[in-house]
């Protein structure tokens, strides 16, 4: 990654900047009514974020793990189609703009447009975007919009939808990704890695490729989906690394935490997804390593590594969560 670009510790700084000086017990109180309405199940018509307290508390407590989890989607888009960058970008529901953080960090130059519909959140990420020194993010427009059914898009190369869906009624989320697939030439949706963000994120996917797009990633094809629903659901772990300030919002001791996430990235262009990915933490054991595949042609199997197996025994040792396998053919 370019140096002059945003990373994870210059988003942690820009925060840890902008906070200075929340009082710490309105930080816990927000961030744990943040976290009941994360966990719950009731979509809603307004807008999570209230207040600035709200949008404080989102950014420290939220913000990492959603830049992560994007990032991570992003290299994964990066990797099936490596010629390709976008001139401009789209961050549906963007918030306070971890989205828009991970596509300054993926692509040098995007024109970034925010559309999210509470205020107190465009403000405050339009002013984490004014220190974070990076150009791109200082010039993003930030634009409030009412996210749901009649949004109106303008064409662009890409679209970000991230931790947005369960905010939305079922049938907002329909209307609001066949807006999103009509507009953009790819398409990132981005959920929380429980059954029912993949849930969403299946619902998504399926309206995507319904509108002609095909699936870059995580899926290596653009078929049905081979987890029988209600028995599995396919999601992916970044790793986040914990501030002082992350810790404290969050209760926390530990310097880093794993943030579970469901995604799909779809395209109008042509890409090489990966043929196939490792869709659960391998099993080193003793001589062999097992891995959960997800293919192009033999749907869901687990593979043994072994040491007879040579190289690819140590690349298998290697190999993490969500990647390409066998390693070396991600295009």
């Amino acid at each position: 990654m370019n140096a002059t670009l945003p990373t994870a510790e210059a988003l942690r700084t820009a925060l840890a900047a902008l906070l200075d000086g929340l009082p710490p017990r309105q930080a816990v109180q927000a961030v744990d009514r943040l976290i009941a309405n994360y966990r719950g199940t009731t979509a809603t018509d307004a807008p999570v974020l209230r207040d600035r307290s709200d949008v404080a508390a989102y950014a420290a407590y939220r913000m990492p793990a959603t830049f992560e989890a994007v990032r991570s989607a992003l290299a994964a888009l990066q990797d099936a189609a490596p010629d390709w960058a976008p001139a401009t970008h789209t961050d549906i529901g963007g918030g306070t703009g971890a989205a828009s953080w991970a596509v300054a960090g993926a692509w040098e130059g995007p024109r970034t447009t925010v559309l999210d519909w509470a205020e107190p959140a465009l403000a405050l990420g339009r002013e984490l975007a004014g220190i974070s020194g990076i150009p791109a993010l200082r010039a993003a427009e930030w634009r409030r919009a009412r996210i749901g059914a009649g949004l109106e898009l303008a064409p662009t190369d890409l679209i970000t939808v991230s931790y947005v869906l369960k905010e939305l009624t079922a049938d907002v989320r329909a209307a609001l990704v066949d807006t999103a697939a009509a507009a953009a030439q790819a398409v990132v949706v981005v959920e929380p890695g429980t059954p029912d963000g993949y849930a969403r994120i299946i619902e998504a996917r399926d309206r995507l490729i319904a509108a002609g797009l095909k699936v870059a990633a995580p899926c290596p094809h653009s078929d049905a989906c081979p987890i029988e629903p209600g028995t599995d659901w396919c999601h992916f772990s970044a790793r986040v690394s914990r501030s002082s300030l992350h810790r404290q919002v969050k209760g926390g001791s530990l310097p880093y935490e794993d943030e579970k996430f469901s995604y799909v990235v779809a395209t109008r262009f042509e890409t090489e997804p990966v043929p196939a990915r490792v869709t659960r933490k391998p099993q080193i054991r003793k001589g062999q390593v097992l891995l959960d595949l997800c293919t192009r042609d033999e749907a869901l199997r687990r593979a043994t590594v072994t040491k007879r197996h040579g190289e690819l025994y140590r690349a298998a040792r290697d190999v993490a969560w969500g990647d390409a396998w066998p390693p070396g053919e991600d295009n």
